[in-house]
């Protein structure tokens, strides 16, 4: 009969170790961002957050405020005097600075640019429906794209074309500034105007 392959067993905790405090994976330590419980060196530190009263704690009684929250403790400006300390959820924590920066980025990469289209003799009643869609869309945050489309001889028009969009710009002064002049490209003239920050 064949013998089975020794596999050893999950390891045991140190007996030694305080198993209140929940210790990070030591090989985890250079790619954490953060210190958190032992790895913060500081005698004392600064709480603050919603789950304590803020003030400064020696680092024994911090620790031990954060054992008995079942949480850990986590240095998040050490450079200050004393480094400031949360008591959080480690892995919580880390993944709300990943959403923040997240949403971040978004919030700065992201620009909307709405196009609107006329023709070169578009009616006043067609203008006001698209002069008041232009509104709504600075309101928003977004870019106006505006431009006038020439089909075959209404080409001949681009004055025409030139002064409806620099009328446009004018009406939208309100919300919105001018970020390129009214400029033909092909068969459109386009004009650009983005949000006035608020």
């Amino acid at each position: 009969m064949q013998k089975k392959p020794f596999v050893p067993g999950p390891r045991r905790p140190n007996n030694n170790s305080n198993p209140g405090v929940r210790r990070p994976e030591r090989n985890n330590a250079s790619k954490d961002p953060y210190a958190i419980n032992e790895r913060i060196h500081a005698r004392e530190v600064r709480l603050v957050g919603d789950n304590v009263e803020t003030g400064i704690y020696p680092i024994a009684q911090a620790l031990k405020i954060a054992e008995e929250q079942g949480l850990d403790l986590i240095e998040i400006s050490p450079t200050a005097e004393p480094p400031v300390c949360k008591i959080l959820d480690y892995q919580k924590f880390l993944y709300q600075q990943k959403k923040r920066l997240k949403e971040q980025k978004a919030k700065a990469t992201k620009v909307v640019v709405k196009e609107i289209r006329f023709g070169p003799q578009t009616d006043d009643h067609d203008y006001s429906f698209k002069l008041k869609h232009a509104i709504g869309f600075l309101q928003e945050g977004a870019k106006v794209k505006a431009y006038v489309f020439f089909k075959g001889r209404s080409i001949l028009f681009k004055e025409q074309g030139e002064v409806l969009l620099l009328r446009f710009a004018n009406d939208l002064e309100e919300y919105g500034k001018v970020e390129q002049m009214p400029v033909l490209e092909g068969k459109r003239m386009i004009i650009m105007i983005s949000p006035k920050k608020k």
